[in-house]
């Protein structure tokens, strides 16, 4: 009996010690790309990259609609190649990034292709440039003469007609950003995900004429069949049913007016970007 016992308790320590090493076997692996630099693997990377991420991500992994630029030295979850391993494998909570594994990211991925993919991020990636411009006059137009803050919000200041900005200069590029400003129209922003939702709702302009005749102009919160819900451009929020509406009229003309290169100087839009990339960072209050 007490043999049997003593075997039972060394089974027990050598599954805790395999536990162990093995565990630490893989821990290892996932801190270090196995691929790094190699760039047959980067274009391997490459297929994968277009076959499961490009959707949210973009060509070229420059960003998309719901997904952010990811050529951008800084990111915001993380720019180690682990912590990009397990922001694919295991998906970022409370966004619209899901797990690799299960099927979640496109037809689901291998560890293997992961580190491919991360070998092709890295050679796209770009090197933070030096200086974009001047913060703290950045600052200044974005809540004054810009008056960028009249809609959009940094760090909890600001406006909530137009979308949240203080994460925009991690999460997007400059291209992006300076088309938005130049061409608001083009390319609608995206609202905050919802659960039962696949894609977020679209910052598009709704004009709005009650029974009464009231006009209301503003953005779609949220829609459905029978319900709307508008915020309006003194930012106070309507819900309606749809079939008590005399009109309903939704375009994806945006209410940001288009910045041209008169009204926004080249130097200017570069102080904006510059304020924001430093609000990202928590180097502007």
């Amino acid at each position: 009996m007490m043999e049997r016992v003593a075997k039972s308790q060394l089974v027990i320590l050598l599954s805790a010690i395999a536990t162990l090493v093995f565990g630490a076997g893989t821990s290892h692996a996932q801190a270090k790309n196995p691929y790094a630099g190699d760039p047959k693997i980067a274009k391997l990377g490459e297929s994968q990259f277009r076959s499961n991420c490009a959707f949210c991500h973009g060509l070229g992994a420059r960003g998309g609609g719901r997904g952010p630029d990811l050529t951008r030295a800084q990111k915001r979850h993380g720019n180690s190649d682990e912590e990009i391993f397990h922001n694919v494998h295991d998906g970022i909570a409370g966004t619209a990034m899901p797990p690799a594994t299960a099927g979640g990211i496109g037809v689901g991925m291998t560890d293997e292709e992961i580190w491919q993919v991360i070998t092709y991020i890295r050679s796209v990636e770009k090197k933070a440039p030096a200086d974009i411009g001047n913060p703290a006059r950045g600052k200044e137009l974005f809540y004054g003469s810009a008056a960028c803050g009249t809609c959009h919000m940094v760090n909890g200041k600001g406006g909530r007609l137009g979308p949240e900005l203080t994460t925009t200069a991690t999460s997007r590029s400059a291209e992006y950003f300076a088309e938005s400003v130049r061409s608001p129209s083009k390319r609608l922003a995206q609202g905050i995900m919802e659960v039962m939702k696949d894609f977020p709702q679209e910052y598009e302009t709704a004009n709005v004429t009650t029974a009464d005749g009231t006009k209301y102009q503003g953005v779609v919160l949220n829609e459905d069949a029978f319900t709307l819900q508008v915020l309006d451009t003194r930012e106070v929020l309507h819900s309606w049913e749809k079939s008590s509406l005399k009109s309903y009229e939704k375009t994806r003309q945006s209410l940001m007016p288009a910045y041209d290169e008169k009204t926004l100087p080249e130097k200017d839009l570069q102080d904006l970007l510059a304020f924001l990339a430093a609000s990202a960072s928590g180097g502007a209050k």
